[in-house]
């Protein structure tokens, strides 16, 4: 037999019902063929949204206030559904009883009125017909195809003690009552009221708030259930929650104790209790999501399959408050954490995590903000003499914190885990507030402050869910002015690295367009040219792709310092083959978009890394700030540049009596620029950057689609030769000089500026004032101004040079130790 539950969400309107009632009738047929039997058991919660609604109208009962605006809502809403989804010849005797149940709701709420008094007894009798009038309602709506089905109050087989408002079950009588209704109808189709029971006296409880999953716990227990299914609006437990994480990926099996874990911290996928009554008889438990139900979902089960991760799921508690409590006086002083606990059990104060010092000198307690002030007036009432004799400081409260617990039972005994973990706040400038962990090591909860939670999440999920690499075998291609400078830079470092970042950087092939050359164990780069001359052999792009493929080593990475097209067209393949990319090739990244969307595609589908931070801004860190900013939850509303070198200059330049055709032969003649000028000052380079920023921004952007103003006019573009240009250029002089005076009439400077502002691009020349960013802009400097939510006011700026063979090895280096630290 399968006990199946469904949700709020679940049964929150017809159309979620009637793909409820789907689900419900495609269970019992493969129930049937599986050899299961016919019995099939469905616990229903209330309609989503109703059980707030009938604790608001009891609490106006209570005061006096008028009710029946909303009862008449709370009726109209279940005979919508009626009308909707049962046949017009059953609907009256749906709508009778349904009737009936709203017309003892409102004598209740009458009376509460009358006596202007609501217990917590009457208050789990209000709440309950909420789970009475929606399985009356689904039990309506399944007998019209299924005369087998049963409806269930669960106040007849659930029986509990007189805890009202989260009462504790009597296991032994109400599996008693259970089998024995169960056996009676062997074939039926039971519908179960979640969420209640009854005491001794037949007085109405509940089971807590989400206690219709333990309903269906407890039935599936009973009769040793084949499988309970918890149907709901998510897919199954996620590695971290979806809202914030956007990386998070459904689980496919976790044990109940990673279960409860991640459902006491924050994971609100399956109601804690519910594993209890199952894991003695250790029936497996399956989250599914009712409006995606093609998905297998997430299994709990008590062996879970090793996932490859260290950890299982990052879980959070988005608003919490701290109690410190320290002071000489605790120092060895026996019974002062049992008065703490005693005291907050007595007023019902749940503690979300303790941790306490070694010192003993302090105690750290974590409970919801609504408990805080009040927990903070019982300890000082508690410990009043204490605090007069300040043996004990004063409770210090602080507000405004989250839990990010990361929970696992592959954690136990692993070496380093919470290193990892730190590091990878430490990274994102998080600091931790508060660290717990228990001695069952599944665990390892930190407290940190609210408005970083995001940014948490994200640093942690991606420390934890992507693979470790230790030694990376490179694949490198180009050896001009980057390419050498790059392979004595990996030569210089070697020692370091291995040292300190415990990463082996092992070059077992280099190409160029003449030769190329192989060697497993690694080719010696402090003498790497006289190898290459030594051993290598015609050089061929083809046959060096298929010869990196066929090694097939691990951690294998691809490095191209070229400005090939033809290189580019290998990239697919490569990633195809598990092997990372590191490149300075930024004709990829920028030409077609639906190219771009196949790197990234690629990249995601064989879990390689992509690194390009040199196709913006060499060694700047521009791609990666970007990245950063979006992984820890923010985004890109705007961004300004210049990304020109050869332009920034020209334009910093540009000033007082300088002619603007003298600045260009100057920028030449420093090497500032290529040996026709126009390959820079068409701007075409800076178009490709931007280009890649915006795709990188999350935005589907074609060239086709930039609006660049040219700096040039057309008679300098159409010039035949170089020097006809600069004669061009210098018959333009009134143009730029009148650009210039203007300008500097209203105290302002000309930058060339490159904008993405909510996807749509534009290069052009502006004329800013002192309060821009880039007024005080000198020498060939590039810079970039990202502005978001967090940096709204004050953009985050990047500045430094953009060029030359030395930043740009260096940003390719940067990229290829990011890859072994991934």
């Amino acid at each position: 037999m399968k006990v199946l539950k469904f949700g709020g969400t679940s049964m929150g309107s017809a159309e979620s019902i009637q793909q409820v009632v789907t689900i419900i009738r495609a269970q019992r047929k493969a129930s049937r063929e599986a050899g299961y039997g016919n019995g099939l058991a469905v616990v229903a919660s209330a309609m989503s949204g109703v059980t707030n609604q009938l604790l608001q109208m009891a609490s106006q009962a209570e005061q006096g206030k008028e009710f029946e605006q909303s009862l008449q809502q709370l009726q109209d809403r279940h005979f919508q559904v009626v009308h909707t989804l049962v046949e017009t010849r059953y609907q009256n005797q749906a709508l009778m009883e349904l009737k009936l149940l709203v017309n003892e709701l409102e004598t209740l709420l009458h009376g509460i009125r009358a006596l202007r008094e609501l217990s917590a007894r009457t208050a789990d009798l209000v709440m309950s017909f909420g789970e009475r009038l929606s399985t009356t309602m689904l039990a309506h709506i399944l007998r019209q195809q299924d005369p087998q089905v049963l409806y269930v109050d669960a106040r007849e087989w659930i029986k509990t003690d007189s805890h009202f408002g989260n009462a504790r079950v009597q296991t032994e009588r109400s599996y008693a009552l259970i089998c024995q209704a169960v056996n009676q109808h062997p074939d039926a189709l039971f519908c179960i009221t979640g969420f209640i029971g009854s005491d001794e006296h037949r007085h109405t409880t509940t089971l807590g708030r989400g206690g219709s999953d333990y309903t269906a716990a407890l039935v599936g227990a009973a009769v040793q259930a084949d499988e309970i299914q918890i149907w709901t609006d998510v897919d199954g437990f996620m590695t971290a929650d979806p809202r914030i994480v956007k990386k998070a990926f459904p689980l496919e099996e976790i044990s109940y104790t990673e279960a409860m874990e991640l459902s006491y911290f924050g994971a609100k996928v399956i109601y804690p209790p519910t594993l209890i009554p199952v894991i003695l008889q250790k029936i497996p438990v399956v989250i599914r999501n009712t409006f995606h139900p093609e998905f297998p979902g997430t299994v709990i089960r008590e062996k879970a399959k090793r996932n490859g991760t260290l950890i299982r799921g990052i879980s959070s508690i988005n608003h919490i408050s701290l109690i410190n409590i320290q002071g000489g006086g605790m120092v060895g002083k026996s019974g002062i954490s049992g008065r703490l606990f005693s005291l907050f059990a007595r007023e019902n104060i749940n503690i979300i995590l303790i941790t306490q010092a070694s010192s003993e000198h302090s105690i750290t307690i974590a409970v919801t903000p609504a408990h805080a002030e009040k927990a903070k007036r019982l300890i000082e009432q508690e410990f009043e003499l204490e605090l007069a004799t300040r043996k004990i400081e004063p409770p210090e409260v602080e507000h405004d914190l989250s839990i990010l617990a990361i929970v696992g039972e592959n954690m136990r005994q692993t070496k380093g885990l919470s290193g990892k973990l730190f590091s990878a706040l430490g990274r994102n400038g998080i600091n931790v507030v508060a660290i717990a962990q228990g001695s069952s090591e599944y665990n390892i909860s930190v407290v940190v402050k609210q408005h970083d939670l995001s940014k948490a999440l994200n640093a942690v999920h991606d420390a934890f869910f992507i693979r470790t690499k230790k030694t990376l075998h490179v694949f490198y291609l180009g050896t001009g002015n980057i390419g050498k400078t790059l392979l004595r830079q990996i030569a210089e470092h070697e020692d370091y690295l291995l040292e300190n970042r415990s990463l082996k950087i092992k070059v077992v092939a280099i190409t160029n367009t003449r030769q190329m050359v192989f060697n497993e164990e690694g080719i010696p780069l402090k003498c790497w040219e006289n190898y290459l001359q030594e051993h290598g052999e015609p050089a061929s792009l083809d046959e060096f792709i298929r010869r990196m493929k066929s090694m097939n080593l691990p951690n294998s990475v691809f490095i191209d310092n070229s400005a090939s097209a033809e290189v580019v067209k290998h990239y697919e393949e490569i990633f195809t083959s598990s092997i990372s990319i590191v490149t300075c090739n930024k004709i990829g990244n920028s030409s077609e978009y639906s190219l771009y969307k196949r790197f990234k595609d690629a990249v995601k589908k064989y879990g390689v890394d992509f690194f390009y931070e040199t196709n913006v801004g060499a060694g700047l860190p521009i791609i990666s700030t970007l990245h950063d900013l979006l992984v820890s939850g923010d985004k890109i509303l705007k961004i300004e540049a210049i990304l020109s070198g050869t332009i920034s200059y020209i334009f910093n330049e540009f000033k007082g009596n300088r002619h603007f055709h003298e600045i260009v032969r100057e920028a030449q003649a420093k090497g500032y620029t290529e040996p026709d000028p126009r390959d820079d000052l068409s701007g075409l380079d800076f178009m490709r950057k931007m280009l890649i920023l915006a795709r990188d921004s999350g935005y589907a952007v074609e060239m086709s689609d930039v609006e660049m103003e040219p700096i040039l006019p057309e008679s300098c573009l159409k010039a035949p030769t170089v020097e006809a240009f600069y004669k061009a250029l210098e018959e333009a002089d009134e143009h730029f000089e009148a650009l210039k005076k203007k300008a500097e009439s209203e105290g302002k400077v000309l930058r060339y500026i490159g904008v993405m502002d909510e996807g749509k691009v534009s290069i052009k020349l502006h004329a800013i004032d002192a309060s821009h960013p880039f007024y005080f802009l000198t020498g060939s400097d590039n810079i970039i101004a990202f502005t978001t939510p967090r940096y709204r006011d004050c953009p985050l700026v990047v500045k430094g040079p953009g060029a030359g063979a030395e930043v740009t090895a260096a940003g390719v280096f940067a990229d290829l130790v990011k890859v072994g630290a991934q």
